[in-house]
C-alpha cells in the first residue's frame, strides 16, 4: 500500500510535469536585455519575473518585487536558483540550477506552480532554458530531470517515514536525553505505537531513534525473521539502545 501511494504521488507529479507545468504555450519572447528593463523602478515598462525561462508580470506584488521590495533583486530577471538557496547576492540570483541537491530541487516546481497561479504569464526568456524559438533547451530538460529525481527521493522518504517513523524525542541538563514512541510521531499519524530503535542507513555510520513495530509480519518484501509476529523488530538496519528495555516505548540515555 506505501508503494502505491508513492507512485501514485509520482505519478501526479509526472502529469504536472508533462502538462500545465513546463510547456506554457503562447506569450512573448523576450532577452535577457529586454526582460532587465522590468524593474519596477521609474521610467521602467513594468515589474516582470522570471522562474526556469517562464515570464511573469508581478506588478500586483510591487510590495514585495518593486524597488526596495524584500524579493527586488528577483526582478527584471531570471534567478531561479536563488528560489531554492535563498542566495539573494549577486553570484546566487543566477538562472543555472545545475548542481542543486536533488531533494531541494522541487521547490522549483512549487515556486513555478506559485506564479502560474497568482500572476500573468507573460512569455518566455531566450537563453538557459528556451531557445530563439522558444522551444525548451537541453538545460530545461535537465532542471526536469533534476526535480523529477528530487520527488523520487521525497516519495521515498515518506515511505520509509510511515514504516520507521522518527521518535518523539526532548533534552535536559538533569535527564539527558529520552526518546518515546506514540501513536503521533515525526509527524506520521498511525494505530500502532512500536519501540525506540537505532536505523542506520546502508552505507553511513550515523544512526537516528526511529519507531518500529512490535508485532504482525515484517514490512515489504525482505522475509529477515523466522518470526512473524516480531514486526520490524529483526530488521538488519536497526539496533537495539543499550540500557534500555528492548520492548519499552521510552528510553532515555544519559549524555
Amino acid at each position: 500500500m506505501l508503494r502505491a501511494a508513492a507512485a501514485c504521488l509520482l505519478g501526479l507529479a509526472a502529469a504536472w510535469l508533462l502538462g500545465r507545468g513546463w510547456q506554457r504555450a503562447g506569450g512573448r519572447l523576450l532577452s535577457a536585455a529586454e526582460l532587465a528593463r522590468y524593474t519596477g523602478a521609474e521610467g521602467s515598462p513594468g515589474l516582470y519575473l522570471a522562474v526556469l525561462g517562464q515570464v511573469f508580470d508581478v506588478r500586483r506584488g510591487r510590495e514585495h518585487y518593486g524597488p526596495g521590495g524584500a524579493y527586488s533583486g528577483l526582478a527584471g530577471r531570471d534567478a531561479s536558483r536563488a528560489f531554492v538557496t535563498g542566495d539573494f547576492s549577486a553570484q546566487g540570483l543566477v538562472d543555472d540550477v545545475s548542481g542543486l541537491p536533488p531533494r531541494d530541487a522541487p521547490a522549483l516546481r512549487r515556486w513555478l506552480r506559485f506564479y502560474q497561479e497568482q500572476y500573468g504569464f507573460v512569455g518566455k526568456l531566450v537563453g538557459r532554458f528556451y531557445d530563439e524559438n522558444g522551444a525548451p533547451t537541453e538545460a530545461l530538460k535537465q532542471a526536469e530531470a533534476l526535480i523529477e529525481e528530487g520527488l523520487k527521493l521525497k516519495a521515498q522518504s515518506e515511505e520509509e517515514n510511515q514504516q520507521f517513523p522518527p521518535c518523539n524525542s526532548e533534552w535536559s541538563s538533569s535527564g539527558g536525553t529520552r526518546f518515546w514512541c506514540s501513536k503521533q510521531s515525526g509527524g506520521v499519524k498511525r494505530d500502532w505505537i512500536g519501540v525506540p530503535r537505532k536505523l542506520y542507513k546502508p552505507g553511513s555510520r550515523d544512526s537516528y531513534c526511529v519507531c518500529a513495530r512490535t508485532t504482525g509480519p515484517p514490512s515489504g518484501q525482505l522475509d529477515y525473521s523466522e518470526h512473524k509476529d516480531r514486526g520490524d523488530l529483526d530488521n538488519p538496519h536497526l539496533q537495539e539502545y543499550e540500557g534500555c528495555h528492548p520492548l519499552a516505548d521510552w528510553c532515555a540515555l544519559r549524555d
